[in-house]
This record gives structure tokens, C-alpha cells and sequence, in this order.
């Protein structure tokens, strides 16, 4: 897949890395066929509760278990996006998407992941809003190493008060903490 600005590598916890190994846990959802065969091996009553998902190098869209990891859906893999993701049953028997977030601290992707996510999901012909419903701001501390998600748009470290920058930058090298 091309036209998009970057992959997100995995910047969480090392062994939880090593514990995905290259092993993809994701299941890979090309069709609303797809979907609706992943969904019924899902228990009823998770059917519409949020699941774990990437959007994989080649623009295919990966679903796992809520309590999956990001990484481990990926196979240790670099990502175009990563977040949680719901889906409803609509009325004419087919699922659609109801909610979607870049929510993933283990991927920390940026807003403009959005553009592989809608692709993946354009591909997979699965309704879907017009953009995330809910989005999060990642950002590392240039001091101390943090990963920070930012609330409130308070761009102020958590762990060390100092100021975070207004781009994105994950891919800044981590700084052992103090």
C-alpha cells in the first residue's frame, strides 16, 4: 500500500515484543464475509464489545480479542494504524463499524493513521464513520523518555512536568528514565 505518511513501529515494552514473536494473532478481515465468520466464533455477548485491530504493511485489516495485544495482532510486525474497534449488527443482517480509536500504547499511532484505517476498511467494504470516533494523542518526552498520552491537550510530561512537543514523535529515541 502507498500514499501513507509513515508505519508506526512498536514502542511498548520490549517483552511483550518478544512474546509475539512472528506469529500473527490478528485475523486478517478482507470482507464483510470475513467479518461475519470472525464475529461468529466470538462469544454472543462480545460480538459488539471493542476489539483489538491493526492495519497491517499491506493495508489489510487485522482483528483480534479485546485483551490481545497490539504487537501480538501484528506478529511483532510494523503497522500503518492500530486502535480498538466496535462493530454493529445492522438492520439488513450486515455488520458496520460503530466506533473506532487509535487507541494502542504499544503503537502509539498518530491521528493520521486514519487515512490506512478508512482505506482497510473501504476494502473490506465495511460501513464505517468518517473519521476515528475516538482519537488520542501520543507523545514521547524529549527529557526523560515517557511515552505520554496526552489528556486535556496538556502538553506536559506526566512523569517529569516538562513540556512535550506538538508533533508526534514516536520515532525520537528513548532516553533511559530518571
Amino acid at each position: 500500500m502507498t500514499g501513507f505518511p509513515r508505519a508506526f513501529a512498536y514502542v511498548g515494552p520490549p517483552d511483550l515484543l518478544a512474546r509475539a514473536g512472528r506469529h500473527t494473532l490478528g485475523r486478517a478481515v478482507r470482507t464483510p464475509a470475513e467479518l461475519t465468520a470472525w464475529l461468529a466464533e466470538s462469544p454472543p455477548d462480545e460480538r459488539t464489545a471493542p476489539f483489538t485491530y491493526v492495519v497491517d504493511l499491506t493495508g489489510v485489516l487485522r482483528l483480534a480479542p479485546r485483551r490481545s495485544e497490539h504487537v501480538a495482532c501484528a506478529g511483532g510486525a510494523d503497522v500503518l494504524a492500530a486502535g480498538e474497534i466496535c462493530f454493529a449488527d445492522e438492520s439488513t443482517g450486515h455488520w458496520a463499524v460503530s466506533e473506532i480509536s487509535n487507541l494502542s500504547t504499544g503503537y502509539c499511532p498518530g491521528l493520521d493513521s486514519w487515512s490506512a484505517t478508512a482505506t482497510a476498511l473501504d476494502h473490506a467494504q465495511l460501513p464505517r464513520p468518517d473519521a476515528f470516533t475516538h482519537a488520542f494523542l501520543f507523545r514521547r518526552c524529549p527529557t526523560c523518555g515517557q511515552v505520554n498520552l496526552v489528556k486535556d491537550d496538556d502538553l506536559t510530561c506526566a512523569a517529569c512536568d516538562s513540556p512535550l512537543p506538538a508533533e508526534w514523535n514516536l520515532t525520537a529515541p528513548r532516553r533511559p528514565h530518571p
